[in-house]
């Protein structure tokens, strides 16, 4: 990106977002943002439109493979892809990301092997990826707790006197919990080079957001003495934009910055949900109208970049990787029946080993194990 500089501190965020393509896909001229993708040419551009693309399908693949019954669950992204896409690209390589159970498009952003993105789901593995090698930790399931981890790392960077980022990722819904506030604290009182990436989608399961949030959710933040922004989250531009504005700050040394990204869950929680049962049908179809991939686009295509080749391109790749994502699932090999006791203790631990021996005592006694422990 281009240099830029930033005032030291960020104004309480209005009520109104951040936008740089409006919802007919028209470019919307920003003074304070439009620096940050003074870079993003064209052909970038047509870049990030893959990736959304690329991510929706998928999300879409996945749910599919949840339904025939080769995943045990799957947290749909239906919606957000511009929210975690913008954000991902915004990242240097030496940034380390703490996300939720959802963010599987960042995870194919940060280069995330695509079998590895379903290994929990479909129960082949306890953890998907190894988290140094692509600086994203594996998915965290506790509801915001993966802020309080981001938080302490990014505190240990300031110590090393590292210039690296983190950047955490949670629902609107997550706001509520008390590891983020503790997790908001504690980087306020420490400076830590964090970004708070909330991706407000409306929904906490099936709790509407005006349940718990009279206002809005980026208000929090100045309370706790972190500047915030509320950008618009299907606008893939914006939250590039946004984000890099974040880790300006942050890799710099003036501390978090936490992000309202507003979008909208356009499918259940998981795959065990029902929305139909609390999603007012012309709520979801208001949104439905502000799709993040439309957008782009629609201004892609008024600008003449995306011509009916580039399009079928961008089409032919994503039907690549879905096939590719599909063929990875069904052939990730099951695990060894007791590989369940490794790497439970860096150590070893009597208590763990008694187990082990009697769970390898009970296979064998079913005919579960035989010839060696594995």
């Amino acid at each position: 990106m281009p240099e830029t500089r930033i005032e030291a501190e960020l104004p309480s965020p209005p009520e109104e977002l951040v936008q740089l393509l409006d919802h007919e896909g028209r470019r919307v001229g920003d003074p304070l943002y439009d620096p940050y993708v003074s870079d993003v040419s064209g052909e970038a551009l047509v870049r990030l439109y893959e990736d959304l693309v690329v991510v929706r399908r998928i999300d879409v693949e996945a749910t599919a493979l949840q339904r025939q019954g080769q995943l045990g669950l799957w947290p749909p992204l239906l919606g957000q892809e511009a929210a975690q896409v913008g954000s991902a690209r915004a990242l240097r390589a030496d940034d380390f990301v703490f996300s939720s159970y959802r963010e599987n498009a960042v995870a194919y952003c940060r280069g995330v092997e695509l079998p590895q993105l379903v290994e929990v789901w479909r129960g082949t593995a306890q953890s998907g990826w190894n988290p140094f090698a692509v600086n994203m930790a594996t998915p965290q399931i506790v509801i915001g707790a993966q802020t309080l981890h981001a938080v302490g790392y990014a505190v240990g960077c300031r110590h090393d006197g590292v210039d690296t980022a983190t950047i955490t990722y949670f629902g609107d819904g997550a706001t509520t919990q008390g590891d983020v506030n503790e997790a908001m604290v504690f980087a306020a009182s420490f400076g830590a080079p964090v970004v708070f990436f909330c991706q407000n989608n409306q929904w906490a399961i099936s709790e509407p957001v005006g349940l718990q949030a009279k206002r809005p959710i980026a208000e929090r933040a100045p309370g706790f003495g972190i500047p915030s922004i509320r950008v618009d989250g299907n606008d893939v531009l914006a939250v590039l934009a946004a984000t890099r504005r974040a880790l300006e700050r942050a890799h710099r040394g003036d501390g978090p910055t936490f992000i309202e990204a507003v979008t909208y869950r356009m499918g259940p929680h998981t795959t065990s949900d029902d929305p139909s049962r609390y999603v007012d049908p012309l709520q979801r179809e208001e949104w439905a109208a502000k799709d993040p991939i439309a957008r782009v686009e629609a201004h892609l295509r008024e600008s003449g970049i995306l011509t009916d080749a580039v399009a079928a391109s961008v089409a032919a790749t994503a039907d690549e990787v879905a096939a590719a994502f599909r063929a990875g699932c069904l052939t990730l090999p099951n695990p060894a029946p007791l590989s369940v006791f490794d790497h439970v203790y860096a150590e070893p631990h009597a208590g763990l080993a008694r187990q082990r021996s009697q769970q390898e005592a009970y296979l064998r006694s079913v005919g579960e194990l035989e010839g060696g422990a594995e």
